[in-house]
């Protein structure tokens, strides 16, 4: 025990260092805890938000609306966002940028490039010579790239939920339409990184909605598979999404619900701006065919702009009504417009659009091979979705009987991904919901090499590896092995097959080659490792959270027998070892495994014997059709690390394997000695690993440099602090103006007037009237010091005039409540004294302070008050509420005491009179004495066995009470120091 308290004696001081570290730790973390997500739409924004006692909301913006349009408008001093900068579109569109999603990760030859800039001809799109891509063009020396614009986008999304969350706010998860391929989906993380905000997930929108059905129905998902198809029209595009739910068994949580994507089909330009569209230019048709002008109203961009806005309102009213009439005052030239239209003609305008309503289900099932039987229900998800046409179609192609509309169309998508942000964060602890996203578009590896043929000549074979088939769930990591290579090579990461797509899909996807990984060490490392057997070189891929491919590392590995010597390690290296395994530390390369692919083999030359594929061709037609259906299911794809770790084990260190057996063997034939122990034992094996130098050059769209990074960062920052300035500048002057406004009221006030002599106020209403002057004649132009300078000026000179009416509101409460506690204390240390000696708990020095400082008081009281009568109302004040605030505290205090020991006080015990006895209580004694048999041997025995023990007579417990006072001192012992007295006795003055 002795060696024990020693030693955790001594870890006390380690144990408080801990404790310290884990403090510190925690309050780092605690500083700013909220995370949130942004649903980015063509249109609107919708930003959500979860904060310690806020689970998943929605932020409201500054009109206080639940969705925010995805909106910018750039003046030359000034940006303004969401509903203002919808206004500032009618105004000047060529500054209002709306739609340039649309334009992330593509060139300017895109074709959907070229069709925004048919449908809005007011903006200037040039490009950017390094990358290729699109640049808005304001004026000569001013471009803005799309990733820019929405790097502002997500900056004000991060100020409304940080306003809404009153606290810094930088982790986010962002949604993104299932459809965006690599370059899209980095475009978003780069606009992402220059607003500063650190992207925990880029979630499918899709999948967020999914997400967001099933958190919400968590109890109504079970073993059996349930399949819901999310149909999404959306205000640029539409997506139809097949999902699985049923619980699952999990190594960690037990048994979570788990959705799965299963199917995807979409349509990147079926959606609600087509049909405002056409119904824009539907109505400019009706304008000039009314020939109230002879100008066309389609060269008009503000008209246009006029038009498409009242397209989008009057398509909302027409899915509820069969007519509506479009107006707008003043379209064009001061020429009002008036027309009706009717549901059945934007129908008919519309006619080829709703045809499309049935390929993205279509496209779903097929990717899915499901049939719509097998579908439970079809939800609906989007705005666009609520046109009736829309579910017509819908209804007929699904085959059901109603379609199911049980979640928010708008809002599911932003509390999904806010569900999945709370999960990913380390300050929040949710419920598990396994996610398997699926990757829509394959990804494969090609490589070329050298093949001899027949004739000894050499040439070149191209060859392709698929590494992430089409739909493949992600997260997940991949390995390439390269077994026939000793020099530097390259190879290639390029998109699958991607015929399922149309041709128009194809020319807007753009490139299908992603990257060139040129390799750099191979041939140094083989001629190093030369009496080393090679194991290949390994090319480690990684699909994370976001969809995004990276090439980890590449690493060239080698086996060699190892030295059977055993190695002395230090007491330093065992220490080591053990802390590593204490702590999670990791193993070496051999002992790792990974979730590894199939081995890409080049092909060896043809051997004498039958070759796997010739015994194939010789082998029953059936068969052959039984082996390409194996195939096909199977692929020659790369395979997951963890199954190509057990094969990499079984194939590539055989030895490891028989090594264990044999020491298994041998110690069986430790305990039996007749075992034969002549049988050679395999030698052991060491795996060396060598990183392989990795150059990899993007094919699709270049990303940013760093340069271009931080001159774009700085671009945003000084637009940032410029708008903070506006903003407080603004904010200065409205104070301003806000003050002399309410001091010129506040002079005619009767209060005011009162305490002020005719000269005084004169005196600050002339101040006033300057400075009113000088702001609306030289204000517009002054700057934030001078505003402020001016507001603290007209402050300084009412200081003394506000002081005296402050004062004088004052007075009667804080009055009030000094004579209630006078009276109240008063009639306390007068109970005290009343208690008897023999009972009193206070000492005569406590009663004695208590009583002075009551005097104390009213005579201060008394005296203030005389001495404020005779002053003149307009001079300073000798009676000042912090002093009276001060006497309430000072005899507060002492009450408190004298209170608090009473509570906690012990009664005295009564003292026993024994001086004295009666005559017949001797007698009594004496009786009893005589009386008393002597106890026998026996019982002086067992009662020495077991002794009870002396009971005492029981003694009366007494309590000393304390007189109840009156009012809010009703139960005296429980009032507390900070509690006011009861203000029953006022002072009026």
């Amino acid at each position: 025990m002795m060696i024990v308290h020693k030693v955790f004696g001594n870890m006390r001081p380690l144990v408080c260092v801990l404790w310290m570290f884990l403090f510190a730790l925690l309050s780092s973390h605690t500083e700013s805890v909220a995370v949130m997500s942004v649903d980015l739409g063509s249109e609107w924004v919708k930003v959500a938000i979860v904060k310690p006692g806020v689970p998943m909301e929605i932020v409201l913006n500054k009109e206080s609306r639940r969705k925010t349009p995805a909106a910018i408008a750039l003046k030359e001093n000034e940006r303004l966002f969401g509903e203002n900068a919808l206004g500032m579109a009618v105004k000047n569109p060529k500054v209002t940028f709306r739609y340039f999603q649309d334009l992330l990760g593509k060139r300017l030859d895109n074709p959907q490039v070229q069709a925004f800039e048919a449908r809005f001809p007011e903006y200037h799109l040039v490009k950017d010579e390094r990358r290729e891509t699109v640049l808005f063009k304001l004026s000569e020396d001013l471009t803005y790239s799309p990733e820019e614009l929405l790097g502002m986008v997500l900056n004000y999304s991060r100020s409304l939920a940080e306003d809404f969350a009153e606290q810094p706010v930088k982790d986010v998860v962002i949604t993104v339409p299932a459809f965006f391929n690599q370059a899209e989906r980095r475009a978003v993380l780069q606009a992402a990184q220059l607003s500063g905000l650190k992207v925990l997930q880029l979630i499918n929108d899709n999948t967020a909605v999914a997400l967001n059905y099933g958190v919400f129905r968590r109890k109504d998902i079970n073993a059996t598979a349930q399949n819901v198809m999310f149909y999404d029209m959306g205000t640029r595009s539409t997506i139809c999404t097949i999902v699985t739910y049923q619980t699952i068994k999990t190594k960690d949580s037990g048994t979570q619900p788990q959705l799965q994507i299963r199917g995807v089909g979409f349509d990147r330009t079926l959606g609600g701006l087509e049909i405002d569209l056409r119904l824009r230019d539907h109505l400019a048709k009706l304008f000039n065919e009314q020939k109230k002008s002879k100008k066309d109203v389609r060269e008009n961009q503000r008209a246009m702009n006029k038009l498409l806005k009242e397209a989008n309102r009057v398509k909302t009213i027409l899915s509820a009504n069969n007519d509506h009439m479009a107006q707008i005052e003043g379209l064009m030239d001061d020429i009002d417009f008036k027309a009706k239209v009717t549901r059945q003609e934007l129908e008919d305008l519309c006619a080829d659009l709703f045809n499309r309503v049935s390929a993205p289900v279509q496209q779903a099932l097929a990717s899915a091979e499901m049939k719509m039987e097998e579908i439970d229900q079809v939800i609906l998800v989007g705005g666009a979705t609520r046109v009736p046409k829309v579910q017509e179609f819908l209804l007929k192609v699904v085959g059901k009987e109603e379609l199911s509309k049980n979640i928010n169309a708008d809002e599911a998508a932003a509390m999904g991904a806010v569900y999945q942000a709370a999960a990913l964060s380390k300050a929040f602890k949710v419920k598990p919901f396994i996610v398997r996203d699926a990757a829509i578009f394959p990804i494969q590896v090609e490589f070329t090499r050298e093949v001899e043929e027949e004739n000894h000549s050499k040439s070149l074979k191209h060859n392709k590896r698929i590494l992430f088939q089409r739909l493949a769930p992600y997260p997940q990591r991949k390995v390439i092995t390269f077994n026939r290579y000793t020099d530097d090579f390259a190879f290639s990461i390029n998109y699958g097959d991607l015929s399922y797509l149309g041709p128009e899909d194809l020319k807007v996807f753009g490139s299908l080659n992603l990257t060139t990984v040129k390799l750099n060490g191979v041939g140094e490392s083989f001629q190093k490792r030369s009496d080393y057997e090679s194991k290949g070189i390994k090319a480690h891929f990684n699909m994370d959270e976001s969809g995004l491919l990276t090439l980890d590392r590449v690493e060239a590995v080698f086996e060699t027998v190892a030295d059977e010597k055993p190695e002395l390690e230090s007491t330093l290296t065992k220490l080591g070892n053990t802390i590593s395994s204490l702590f999670g530390g990791g193993s070496s390369v051999s002992e790792t495994k990974e979730n590894v692919t199939d081995s890409v083999q080049e092909e060896d030359e043809v051997p004498t014997e039958p070759t796997k594929e010739e015994e194939q061709e010789s082998a029953d037609p059936a068969d052959k059709q039984q082996d390409k259906e194996n195939n096909k299911e199977k692929g020659t794809s790369a395979t997951n690390e963890k199954e190509e770790g057990k094969k990499e084990e079984e194939k590539a260190e055989p030895q490891e394997g028989k090594e264990k057996e044999e020491a298994g063997k041998e110690e069986t034939s430790a305990k039996a000695p007749e075992v034969d122990d002549k049988k050679p034992t395999a030698p052991k094996k060491q795996k060396l690993v060598d990183d392989i130098g990795v150059e990899q050059i993007l094919n699709d769209i270049p990303d940013f440099i760093e340069e271009e990074l931080k001159k774009a960062a700085k671009k945003l920052q000084d637009l940032t602090e410029r708008d903070l300035n506006k903003h407080e500048r603004e904010k200065a002057a409205n104070s301003l103006e806000a003050f002399i406004f309410e001091t010129q009221d506040k002079l005619d006030q009767a209060e005011f007037k009162k305490v002020s002599t005719t000269e005084q106020r004169e005196e600050i209403s002339t101040k006033l009237s300057q400075v009113s002057t000088w702001l609306e004649d030289e204000g517009y132009a002054a700057t934030t010091k001078e505003l402020k300078d001016k507001l603290s000026e007209l402050k300084k000179l009412c200081k003394t005039l506000f002081f005296k009416v402050e004062e004088r509101r004052k007075w009667p409460d804080r009055l009030a409540a000094l004579d209630s506690l006078l009276n109240h204390s008063s009639i306390f240390l007068k109970s005290a004294r009343m208690i008897p000696e023999d009972d009193q708990i206070f000492t005569d020095v406590e009663l004695g302070t208590l009583e002075k400082l009551i005097s104390d008081t009213w005579t201060w009281k008394n005296e203030t008050l005389a001495e404020q009568a005779k002053l003149s109302p307009t001079e300073k004040p000798v009676l000042l509420s912090k002093d009276i605030e001060i006497k309430i505290g000072a005899l507060d205090r002492e009450v408190q005491y004298l209170l608090n020991k009473a509570k906690f006080s012990k009664p005295k015990p009564k003292k026993k009179n024994n001086a004295t006895k009666p005559e017949n209580a001797e007698k009594n004694a004496t009786e009893s004495e005589e009386k008393i048999i002597p106890p026998t041997e026996e019982s002086t025995q067992e009662n020495a066995s077991n002794p009870e023990p002396v009971k005492e007579p029981p003694v009366a417990e007494e309590k000393t009470e304390i007189p109840e006072l009156g009012g809010s001192e009703a139960d005296a012992t429980s009032q507390k120091p900070s509690e006011k007295p009861d203000e029953s006795h006022k002072t009026e003055l």
